[in-house]
């Protein structure tokens, strides 16, 4: 999923560029609203990030412009220009949400992944009104004792709801379609990050345990996702 980031701030720019790509998204990004405006027209972003206050086109015109051109991309205003009237203003714009300057990497990261299901929800709804084939990539699929909803960046085990990232789901999916197969490093960077930004080793093994926190009964003994080591790592499914 593509995101375009409009920030005039090089240092608040390059943060929420790092959180996007951290989560499994493609980053778009310009430093005034001109170029943001070109960059939507070529680039065609799923979603909008914008500043308010910027060079060239502030916040708000770029918001209209890209109304005009496009009625449902989603776009969030991320500004210090917080007051009420503010946002009230982004929303009668058609700003989708509003984070307020200074902002936690919780806060983003949660607002994102809302409009992420947003996304995903109205592409499923789009494609069964045009009687199109279901997409089987974000169809849900069973992992181990859990079942992972793509569309909703959620797994289930019981009751009990794991909320999950667009690359988390990504490396699910990965490992559900190999079972019993050992990845190796390389394959999983291939299939699960932006080639022109592929991480380290390290970058990888953070992720899987992070990840393994939240799905295995026993992080300290994973049985869903397992290490082979001088490989990479493994799914194996439960026996039928």
């Amino acid at each position: 999923m593509k995101v375009l980031i409009v920030e005039d701030d090089p240092v608040t720019r390059q943060g929420l560029v790092e959180i996007l790509r951290g989560e499994g998204y493609q980053v778009l990004e310009a430093g005034d609203g001109i170029t943001g405006l070109r960059m939507f027209e070529t680039g065609r972003p799923e979603f909008v990030c914008l500043d308010i206050m910027m060079p060239g086109r502030d916040g708000y015109e770029v918001c209209r412009r890209i109304r005009q051109a496009d009625p449902h991309v989603p776009i969030v205003f991320i500004s210090a220009k917080s007051e009420e009237v503010d946002r009230v203003v982004g929303l009668e714009l058609g700003a989708d949400d509003f984070i307020p300057k200074p902002f936690g990497v919780r806060e983003v990261v949660a607002r994102i992944r809302a409009v992420t299901r947003r996304c995903l929800a109205r592409s499923a709804a789009t494609a069964t009104a045009a009687a199109a084939p279901p997409d089987p990539t974000t169809e849900p699929f069973p992992f181990g004792d859990l079942t992972v909803h793509p569309r909703e960046l959620r797994a289930r085990r019981g009751d009990a709801t794991i909320d999950l990232s667009l690359r988390e789901v990504r490396l699910l999916r990965l490992f559900h379609d190999h079972p019993g197969q050992a990845l190796d490093r390389m394959a999983i960077f291939r299939a699960c990050w932006d080639e022109e930004h592929l991480p380290t080793s390290r970058t990888l093994d953070q992720h899987i345990a992070q990840l393994r926190k939240r799905i295995e009964a026993d992080p300290r003994e994973p049985r869903l996702i397992t290490t082979v080591h001088g490989v990479g790592y493994r799914h194996d499914p439960p026996p039928v």
